[in-house]
């Protein structure tokens, strides 16, 4: 369920990365978005590994 949650915020935030650009607002930004959508995904995939 978690790992669902996570990766629709990942394309909420790649979503946002591109409005930004579109605005043109500073690279930084769109830049920290991007960081932090792979770190929903990953946060997604370390998810659903099996544990011990």
């Amino acid at each position: 369920m978690w790992s669902v949650l996570l990766m629709a915020l990942a394309g909420l935030l790649v979503g946002g990365a591109l409005s930004f650009r579109q605005q043109r607002r500073p690279l930084w930004i769109q830049i920290g978005f991007c960081v932090l959508a792979a770190m929903s995904l990953l946060a997604a995939y370390l998810l659903t590994l099996p544990g011990k």
